[in-house]
């Protein structure tokens, strides 16, 4: 596996999977996730583990989509544990994270709920 950057802050996990995602790098996409991190993506499913991950960004990433920076809300830290979240840039919901610290000082995720929806009234 390459060596890539680490996201030494839990905010720096969203600007590396923009690059990564840009670059069509779905193995960069998956090392930001713990081996046995949980996705909730497609809608209405769950994806278990890096590999399962890495597997669904090569069929994402195979349609070239453009992601662009969001910014982060502020990032809620409990020891070693954080949870991250942007707000949408189109508006629809929220994304939100939880991140756990590795023994390196970095961090990956451990849990992405990438598409929230608003509660409907």
């Amino acid at each position: 596996m390459p060596e890539y950057e680490k996201a030494m802050r839990p905010e720096d996990i969203t600007r590396l999977f923009v690059e990564r995602s840009n670059a069509g790098d779905a193995a960069g996409v998956a090392a930001l996730y713990e081996e046995d991190a949980v996705m909730a993506h497609p809608p209405g499913e769950l994806t278990v583990g890096r590999e399962a991950i890495r597997a669904l960004w090569e069929k994402v990433l195979a349609h070239a989509p453009r992601f662009a920076p969001e910014p982060p809300l502020p990032t809620l830290v409990s020891g070693d544990i954080a949870l991250t979240s942007t707000p949408p840039r189109d508006g629809a919901g929220a994304r939100a994270q939880v991140v756990r610290r590795q023994s390196d000082g970095s961090w990956l995720r451990l849990l992405d709920q990438p598409e929230f929806t608003p509660p409907t009234r």
